[in-house]
């Protein structure tokens, strides 16, 4: 376990790790922007990855998400995340919830057990309530903004939602958050204009899936990952 992390401990110091094994993570979503975010925890030290997604690896997958890979394919992705771990770093406890976060099964999750949440998901509902529960609890939150329809990895930055711009998503997440009395939250997203191609013939839910490559998501899920260690190691 010591030579697994002996570079990060060498960049981080010896306390900052001791806080990453003894810390708890919850992530919600393991498509593009999560499942990089799951990788970059579990190479980084944390002790315990709650993860939570009800989807399977599909094909479609491959382009993109790093869990997706052929023999994972048809896989429940949190299954795939328990593979993964098991291959990089066997100490870690991944802690399986394979379900869709929504309001009708929130209560089953009391977010005051995690050191910090990071919701990498890409619905608007799940997204809500996931703010919602951790202002409740006080849990610290970072939250993944839209990362389709774009390209450019230097356009992404952390901010509060209140200084986003040229991201569908945020608006929408805004406007619901000010009707709930929650102006705050702290956010990764891009500033790039959105644009999109010949439509795949996707689904996601009813509406056609987002174009998407490697870069933007899987950039997007590494800055969520270093955004939730930082806090860890500053408590």
């Amino acid at each position: 376990m010591n030579e697994i992390f002996s570079r990060t401990k060498a960049l981080l110091g010896e306390d900052a790790m001791k806080k990453l094994k003894n810390s708890r993570v919850a992530l919600f979503g393991l498509g593009g922007v999560g499942s990089a975010a799951f990788e970059a925890l579990l190479r980084s030290g944390v002790g315990k990855i709650d993860v939570f997604d009800y989807d399977k690896v599909s094909k479609t997958n491959l382009n993109r998400q790093l869990l997706a890979t052929l023999d994972t394919v048809g896989m429940d992705k949190t299954e795939a995340a328990v593979l993964k771990g098991k291959i990089v770093c066997p100490e870690t406890e991944i802690i399986v919830h394979n379900m869709f976060y929504l309001p009708e099964n929130s209560g089953e999750i009391d977010m005051s057990e995690f050191d910090c949440v990071i919701d990498a998901v890409d619905t608007v509902t799940a997204k809500l309530e996931i703010v919602q529960n951790c202002s409740k609890t006080g849990t610290p939150l970072i939250s993944s903004m839209g990362t389709g329809n774009k390209t450019d990895i230097t356009r992404l930055a952390v901010s509060d939602i209140s200084k986003t711009k040229d991201c569908p998503l945020a608006r929408v997440m805004r406007k619901e958050l000010k009707k709930r009395g929650i102006e705050n939250l702290r956010v990764v997203f891009s500033d790039e204009k959105p644009f999109s191609k010949d439509s795949t013939g996707d689904l996601k839910g009813n509406r056609p899936a987002p174009a998407s490559a490697i870069f933007v998501p899987c950039a997007a899920g590494l800055i969520l990952a270093q955004e939730a260690v930082k806090i860890i190691i500053e408590k």
